[in-house]
């Protein structure tokens, strides 16, 4: 089993977006990761999807005229598409057999819509709520051409592969835990855990259900020390300057 990581954009946004209390006032770019798993039989699975591809010539697009277009801003190049870090890799859309999803935001199921012949893992929980609510845009997802599984509580996935229910930031949101030969167990916390300064500074007020996201976070710390596991945050700025990127480098 092989972990790709794939740097698809950053999302333009007040650090309170993230973490409130700690740099009030900044305007960040924070990275928005998509993760590639090579399974055993070769088998492809993501792990979210990132922003839809049409943001990098349309930044505008999803929030046009919506509240949220002065908070959540794509800024993309043409290499940062899902489409352009698959290719990278010689992988097509067609080729991706699965894909976790860790909640159904714009930034983390943004291209589904591609991915026709994946089955895709969400949390029952996050499905029932993102379904006809603008907060989830359902036009990347919510599409019957796409063939969901519905999870209810945490599950073994795959061998190596296990989803871990994580709600606060969303109702239903869920991390996935790997267990890889050579680098050891990793987590990717998804938006469970925005960037270490949550850590750092308890700073949980910009999730929706700031006490069980910090259960939740917790939890995962937890799961961390157990598991000697590394954990890669859903859009820490820092981390992303040292992590192992696509195509160039994995994790085996």
């Amino acid at each position: 089993m092989e972990l790709y990581a794939l740097p698809v954009g950053d999302c333009s946004c007040p650090f309170e977006v993230v973490a409130p209390g700690v740099y009030d006032g900044m305007r960040a770019h924070i990275p928005v990761t998509s993760y590639l798993i090579r399974l055993p039989g070769d088998q492809l699975a993501l792990v979210d999807t990132g922003m839809n591809r049409l943001h990098v010539d349309d930044p505008d697009l999803t929030w046009r005229g919506k509240p949220q277009a002065a908070m959540l801003t794509p800024v993309m190049r043409p290499e940062d598409s899902l489409l352009y870090r698959l290719a990278q890799l010689d992988i097509a859309p067609q080729d991706i057999d699965y894909v976790i999803n860790t909640h159904l935001h714009f930034d983390h199921a943004g291209n589904n819509d591609l991915l026709g012949n994946a089955t895709f893992f969400v949390q029952r929980e996050q499905y029932e709520l993102a379904k006809d609510n603008p907060a989830y845009p359902n036009q990347y997802w919510n599409l019957p051409s796409l063939s969901y599984e519905l999870l209810d509580g945490e599950q073994e996935l795959f061998p190596g592969i296990r989803a871990i229910p994580t709600s606060g930031h969303t109702p239903g949101h869920q991390s996935v835990l790997l267990r890889l030969p050579e680098t050891g167990s990793l987590i990717l916390c998804g938006d469970a855990v925005y960037c270490q300064e949550n850590y750092d500074h308890d700073s949980w007020g910009s999730q929706a259900d700031p006490k069980t996201a910090r259960e939740s976070a917790l939890k995962l710390r937890a799961l961390a020390d157990a598991e000697q596991a590394t954990m890669f945050y859903g859009h820490d700025r820092e981390q992303a300057r040292t992590m192992r990127w696509a195509p160039t480098s994995s994790y085996r």
